[in-house]
């Protein structure tokens, strides 16, 4: 291939320069013809690497955004712009040009693919995005979550500033049996930022799981970082999104 033979040549006459002392001093006559030619031809060399990398960059983007296949066997290229019953789509697919740069590809591509997807593939592209965040730990607090209890919370803050230092500390997980027990408050925050939980009002029935809660280790470290903690309690739970997330999820 001519792009690799280039490649090789200017190896070739790196190497050369470098086992005969060759340098900037043109000293020889013709050093300066020699040396153009030479910094030329590493020029067009690294040029041809740097699009051959830019070329396989864009190529993973666009793999990573690639619709996951469904348990019914639906895809981005499944649906060929028909919905779940089989009729076609309304929407009329307008392709959007794919840019260079990665990103602006990326997104490109997203906006091609949402122009033919029906509705129970966007639905599973969504749960695919989302299940690809979740850490173990998180499915086991989402799986015992799913059986629609509710599971004590709290939030520990400074009464004067209202400063928060512990926020969604909560027994779920040691009642699914999480590894690291430390990082439950993380865990709980980040099902609830992704939808698949919710944090309601204080419910008097678990009176005595918020006793037990306040003896947790990382809630006692954090009522000792500040003079005057005020302690906020609220109620864990699943919510409609959680439940299909579930369903569709669960093995």
């Amino acid at each position: 291939m001519e792009t690799d033979e280039l490649m090789q040549r200017a190896g070739k006459l790196a190497g050369w320069a470098a086992r005969t002392g060759y340098s900037l001093g043109k000293r020889l006559p013709g050093a300066d013809g020699a040396e153009r030619s030479l910094r030329n031809l590493e020029q067009k060399a690294l040029t041809e690497l740097h699009k051959r990398m830019e070329g396989a960059s864009n190529r993973r983007l666009l793999e990573l955004t690639e619709l996951p296949s469904s348990p019914s066997g639906e895809g981005a290229a499944g649906g060929h712009g028909e919905n779940g019953s089989g009729s076609k789509s309304s929407s009329t697919a307008v392709a959007v040009p794919l840019p260079t740069d990665p990103l602006r590809a990326g997104m490109a591509a997203l906006l091609n693919r949402s122009t033919h997807l029906s509705r129970e593939a966007a639905r599973d592209y969504l749960y695919a995005s989302i299940l690809r965040q979740l850490t173990p730990d998180e499915a086991r607090i989402l799986s015992v979550l799913s059986d629609g209890a509710d599971y004590p919370v709290v939030q520990i803050s400074e009464r004067k500033t209202g400063r928060v230092v512990l926020r969604n500390a909560s027994t779920i997980g040691k009642t699914a049996g999480v590894s690291a027990t430390t990082h439950v408050p993380v865990y709980v925050s980040r099902l609830v930022a992704f939808g698949l939980a919710e944090i309601d009002d204080e419910q008097t029935e678990l009176a005595t799981q918020y006793e037990i809660l306040m003896t947790d280790e990382t809630v006692r470290k954090a009522e000792d970082l500040v003079k005057r903690p005020r302690i906020t309690r609220g109620a864990l739970r699943i919510t409609p999104l959680g439940v299909n997330f579930w369903l569709a999820c669960a093995p």
